[in-house]
């Protein structure tokens, strides 16, 4: 059986449509997958921050687009990087086994962060930041776009003494130990991460003979962690310029769920798994 699979055309993006595609070929075998790459408009415009483009959904407007039109069968997304809402009649169907979901602060070898308004850290992401100025108040925080290569040369280059990079793309492009850089992570307890970091998301449409082909791939835990997490910034409604953190830990049939809206109160609620959905609306409505 023949799969189209849509994916970015991004170094990050293709090392994990080829985790998806292992996984997929392991537990289907006689499956053929097909590689189908498409440009967004996020990858396009790197010169503007991400809010003034329309937010997340410049990452996968098109990807489905091509979902929609039968261009492809499903398409390979960061988690983290999905919209408030997907396209009617399409939705995330399966997700892989969970990767490292910290945050990580980046600098050149044998430079530690210093906590004056000298030590200039690049982030695009307003959650990033306040947590960064929470811990280390008088650093200067300045806006970067771009790929991980890209973002790594800036920071090689001078253009930044530090930067923050999710520990997950780092280690899927194998660059989470370099001889011109060190990686410092950060933990949830300090800065929690954007909800479903760290979560390879498979889109399919709802119905049909590959969204049951999909529930062969998916990874339950980390589906509970993911529908927990995510049901944060939908239910506050937050788009990319809000700084909303989520983080959930699946042991057992328990679920604890960390969240955030602003970096500055961070509640912590445990349920059965079950019921992790209205675990997440309890915490929103005391935020």
């Amino acid at each position: 059986m023949k799969i189209k699979i849509g994916t970015r055309k991004s170094k990050l993006a293709l090392a994990q449509t080829e985790m998806f595609i292992e996984k997929l070929v392991e537990k289907i075998p006689n499956v053929q997958p097909q590689i189908v790459h498409i440009s967004t408009t996020g990858d396009k415009v790197l010169n503007k921050p991400l809010a003034a483009l329309g937010g997340k959904g410049v990452f996968i407007a098109e990807l489905e687009q091509a979902l929609l039109n039968g261009e492809i069968d499903v398409a390979v997304h960061s988690a983290k990087d999905l919209p408030l809402s997907l396209a009617d009649g399409l939705g995330i169907t399966a997700v892989l086994e969970r990767g490292d979901y910290r945050d990580v602060l980046v600098t050149r070898n044998n430079d530690c962060i210093i906590n004056n308004d000298s030590f200039l850290v690049g982030t695009g992401s307003m959650r990033r930041a306040r947590f960064l100025k929470k811990l280390y108040p008088n650093v200067q925080v300045k806006n970067i776009r771009g790929n991980v290569d890209t973002r790594l040369n800036k920071l090689l280059k001078g253009e930044y003494d530090g930067i923050i990079l999710a520990a997950a793309g780092l280690k899927r492009l194998n660059l989470f130990i370099g001889q011109n850089y060190t990686v410092t992570p950060f933990d949830y307890d300090s800065f929690l991460p954007a909800p479903c970091q760290g979560i390879i998301a498979v889109e399919s449409r709802k119905q049909g003979e590959i969204a049951q082909l999909l529930k062969e791939v998916n990874h339950l835990k980390t589906m509970y962690e993911f529908e927990a997490e995510r049901q944060i910034p939908l239910l506050l409604n937050a788009d990319c310029a809000m700084p909303v953190g989520a983080f959930a830990q699946v042991q057992g049939n328990t679920i604890s769920l960390y969240a955030t809206s602003d970096c500055n109160k961070i509640l912590k609620g445990s349920a059965n798994v079950e019921e992790r959905l209205s675990l997440a609306e309890r915490l929103v409505k005391k935020l």
